[in-house]
């Protein structure tokens, strides 16, 4: 597995904006802070999701782009590539395969954090099927796609994006998290990521303390402890 020292740039793959921030905004503050290069990809604009559906003709998408590069900001990222599929349509397939691919030659990362590929009976969010989808493609992306010069070929003789070996995945939103990352010192930066979605966050009522109860429970089952929040991830290598 990776030590800290070993990650210089990471790449974070996920179905819709705001995802990052729900699963991974404190560590990505982490990581930045430390000087780590991160780039978000994103598979769809989240152009089916928003409670103000008064917005059409490709302005929420656009509105989720902003919020997204918004919340970005606030945890110290730059980069952000949008896939464009189909917000709630995705499925593992080999086009999503080929783009995800793409990026994670273009990026070179040491670490991708994606969403886990299975459902979570303990909380139903993390199984929107998009993610699934996404969550999958992203590992068959990372192996054995990415490393084989082989496989989508026009990638390395059109495109010349040479093969890249990711050494180590992180997955999101499943039931058995055996990584665990104190973001205490970064969650304000993570709830001001997520409040910069404000099409999905900003009619919930008690949203800040929904969002403390859920880090700070994942913190006392981790065994952190009262007053702490955490994020947990599942590792998995890619040697």
């Amino acid at each position: 597995m990776l030590s800290e020292n070993e990650i210089n740039r990471v790449l974070v793959v996920t179905a819709h904006p705001d995802d990052v921030d729900f699963a991974a905004a404190g560590s990505i503050a982490l990581f930045t802070d430390r000087g780590v290069e991160v780039t978000y990809c994103v598979a769809t604009d989240g152009d089916a999701g928003g409670f103000d559906r008064e917005l059409d003709n490709g302005g929420m998408a656009q509105l989720r782009r902003t919020e997204q590069t918004d919340a970005a900001k606030a945890v110290g990222v730059t980069d952000l590539r949008f896939l464009g599929h189909h917000d709630g349509t995705v499925v593992q397939s080999l086009d999503l395969r080929r783009d995800i691919c793409r990026v994670i030659r273009q990026v070179r990362p040491d670490l991708v954090i994606t969403h886990t590929p299975e459902r979570n009976y303990r909380f139903i969010a993390p199984s929107h099927p998009d993610h699934r989808a996404v969550g999958g493609s992203t590992l068959d992306a990372v192996y054995p796609d990415a490393r084989n010069p082989y496989t989508f070929p026009s990638l390395l003789v059109e495109e010349g994006l040479e093969a890249w070996t990711v050494r180590e995945v992180w997955l999101s939103g499943g039931t058995t998290p055996d990584h665990y990352i104190d973001i205490t010192e970064t969650f304000d930066r993570k709830l001001a990521a997520l409040r910069a979605h404000v099409s999905q966050t900003g009619h919930v009522e008690g949203f800040e303390n929904f969002v403390r109860t859920r880090f700070s429970q994942t913190a006392r089952e981790a065994g952190f402890g009262e007053g702490r929040y955490v994020e947990g991830f599942q590792r998995v290598s890619t040697a």
